[in-house]
């Protein structure tokens, strides 16, 4: 019995990739440009590339809404990169500008930052605002997809 493909977005071109079930995810690379689908350090997304990985992954997808000037959003950064070891390749871990994304931040009410929104299949799931350690950033997102 195999399992189920899984369609992963590159990190580095945005394709869309077909990972076949039972294919190890830490080990696969992209079809189209050979970069590695997952590289242990959250992908930074743009304008232009933000609806394609929440729309297109099928693994929930974690966005740090945060800005350059936030303090307290610079003190999460490395707790979020902590997070993205663990919860990596079952979950995608991403983080958004606000300052250079305001459109997608606008569309989705981030109202204050950092706010963290889990997103699975297009569709948000949950959402916390302010700074928290990774051990906590990895306990919600596990409880929040055990529901």
């Amino acid at each position: 019995m195999t399992e189920t493909p899984t369609q992963i977005v590159c990190p580095a071109c945005d394709a869309t990739n077909r990972l076949p079930g039972g294919k190890p995810a830490l080990e696969a690379k992209c079809g189209k440009c050979h970069a590695p689908l997952f590289s242990g350090e959250p992908l930074a997304l743009t304008d232009h590339s933000f609806a394609k990985h929440i729309g297109r992954n099928d693994i929930p997808v974690l966005v740090d809404f945060w800005a350059a000037w936030c303090g307290p959003c610079r003190m999460m950064a490395p707790e979020f990169a902590k997070a993205t070891s663990q919860l990596e390749p079952e979950v995608r871990m991403a983080k958004l500008d606000t300052e250079a994304a305001q459109q997608v931040a606008g569309h989705h009410n981030i109202r204050s930052i950092p706010t963290l929104v889990l997103f699975h299949h297009g569709k948000e799931v949950a959402r916390q605002s302010g700074a928290l350690p990774a051990g906590h950033i990895i306990q919600w997102v596990r409880e929040t997809l055990r529901d």
